[in-house]
């Protein structure tokens, strides 16, 4: 009698070590540092809108596998949506402490590519327009940012931040200028 109950024990704990699952990790795209010079001097930057592909607007985190797969990895999230998980570290980017003058940005990003060991990818639109005082200029621009990656989730993690710190160093460079060019090379 001992030794089926034994066998049972047995078989149920091996099967439930077997359901284990991995703890999710949850990532974020803004830094735990924000590099020198990350404010934007004489204006006040509100975002007004962000769109991102709906393929990678998801919790989980999306990567690339080979030409046309990707991956849905279900145990490394977004610690936000992926929308305000960019929003944040811009807005954490953008943050200014001597307001001059008021401009609103629109963003649409076109891409969001993740690739383990190669590259993160960030593509996209974005109009800065001033507001307030009769001057509502427009100015619109396209920009393509690429960071190399190491083979982990977490410096894939890490080449994203760069890439929105870079994105919000191109956008303080247009709001800081009275011209309404877009950055040389984008």
């Amino acid at each position: 009698m001992a030794f089926p109950l034994k066998i049972t024990l047995i078989t149920t704990l091996l099967l439930l070590t077997a359901c284990r699952s991995d703890p999710i990790q949850f990532h974020t795209l803004t830094p735990t540092q924000l590099g020198a010079g990350a404010s934007v001097h004489g204006a006040d930057i509100q975002i007004e809108g962000l769109s991102v592909p709906p393929q990678v607007d998801r919790p989980q985190i999306v990567i690339r596998q080979g030409n046309s797969g990707v991956a849905i990895l279900e145990t490394e999230w977004w610690a936000a949506t992926l929308v305000d998980e960019l929003r944040s570290a811009l807005v954490d980017q953008l943050v200014n402490s001597n307001p001059q003058r008021k401009m609103s940005l629109r963003l649409d990003v076109q891409r969001f590519d993740s690739i383990p060991g190669q590259y993160a990818l960030l593509d996209v639109k974005w109009r800065l327009r001033k507001t307030g005082e009769g001057d509502n200029s427009l100015i619109t621009c396209r920009t393509t940012l690429r960071s190399p990656s190491g083979p982990s989730i977490d410096e894939l993690v890490v080449a994203h931040q760069y890439n929105v710190k870079r994105l919000a160093a191109l956008i303080s460079q247009v709001a800081g200028r009275t011209s309404s060019e877009c950055p040389a090379g984008q």
